[in-house]
């Protein structure tokens, strides 16, 4: 299993998309509007996470079916 490290920058930008969002919106007094495009960056970095799961279980998978 090779790891794709483009996948790694992208989770990282978008961290720091969010730490950016976050303060500018929180420095215009929108801190609810901040609060839910954290929550909603969460919610799409844990989809992008989920792929590398998967693709961890199946290995698992297919190195314990001898």
């Amino acid at each position: 299993m090779v790891l794709d490290f483009s996948l790694l920058f992208k989770i990282g930008a978008m961290g720091v998309l969010l730490i950016i969002i976050d303060k500018v919106l929180k420095s215009g007094g929108r801190e609810d509007i901040s609060v839910l495009t954290n929550l909603a960056g969460i919610v799409i970095i844990l989809i992008a996470v989920l792929s590398i799961i998967y693709k961890l279980f199946d290995s698992v998978k297919t190195l314990f079916t001898l």
